[in-house]
């Protein structure tokens, strides 16, 4: 038995034992942060075989694909009560762990890869570590720091509260079928901040304005928030990929001050 990989479902199944090993080996977890892994998308379950390797934490996987699930469990009896058939990005972690801290590991489906992200920061103090694949760009973009041509919204977002680091490259034929773009590795790690220093949501809206006009200066991508403010500082003059997060949560102190 296989698994066809669906386009619709965004699947191609990586087919290289030393790249699943080396994906499996980039979770570190330091200090014992967590017993447990969910591993996103598992398909016929080429990472799952060096996940399940692993006796410092358990491992989980969830699948939205019923072929995939049941491939799962005709294949993997050691993942016995711990295969998961849903849509990640619908679905409550309370469901599976209660509060108890986890990390997230994956070849991500390419499709639905920044969404995944955004959910992982929405839950970001349960989720000490994360691994994934992804289409190299967006993994660069995550990764990137500022003063960078990558660096975007993504990147401040998550590195907010995370430290990233791009781990490798993934090359397209170690794939089924082979994906039309190379792929890459990161790591992220949670890092210390506990909140941001700023209205959350205010930061959220002056992060995508002012990159939706990322070839603008700040005066003028931000001006429709900038009524009534002094803007003769420096950062004013500065174009959005200038600016690390703690920058951009002191202007969204400046504005939300105004």
């Amino acid at each position: 038995m296989t698994v066809k990989a669906k386009k619709h479902l965004g699947q191609h199944f990586l087919n290289a034992p030393e790249i699943c090993q080396q994906i499996a080996d980039e979770l570190k977890n330091e200090g014992e942060a967590y017993k447990k892994v969910l591993e996103i998308g598992p398909g016929m379950g080429a990472l799952t075989t060096y996940l399940l390797k692993r006796n410092d934490f358990d491992t989980y996987v969830i699948d939205i694909d019923t072929e995939s699930i049941d491939y799962l469990k005709s294949n993997f009896p050691d993942l016995k009560g711990r295969i998961f058939e849903g849509d990640f990005l619908k679905e409550d972690f309370d469901r599976y762990f209660g509060a108890e801290p986890f990390a997230i590991a994956g070849n991500f489906p390419y499709n639905i890869s920044s969404q995944i992200l955004f959910k992982i920061v929405e839950n970001r103090d349960q989720v000490p570590e994360v691994v994934g694949m992804f289409q190299k760009e967006v993994a660069e973009r995550v990764a990137e720091g500022p003063g960078k041509k990558a660096y975007g919204i993504l990147s401040v977002f998550l590195q907010a509260f995370y430290d990233i680091r791009y781990c490798f490259t993934v090359d397209e034929h170690v794939f089924t079928p082979p994906p039309k773009v190379k792929s890459g590795v990161i790591r992220m790690v949670r890092n210390q901040r506990e909140r941001l220093d700023c209205d959350e949501e205010l930061f959220k809206r002056v992060v995508k304005m002012a990159f939706n006009q990322r070839r603008k200066t700040l005066r003028n991508s931000l001006k429709p928030l900038l009524a009534g403010l002094d803007t003769s500082q420096e950062i004013f003059n500065l174009r959005p990929e200038r600016l690390s997060v703690d920058d951009f949560i002191e202007l969204t102190n400046r504005v939300d001050r105004k």
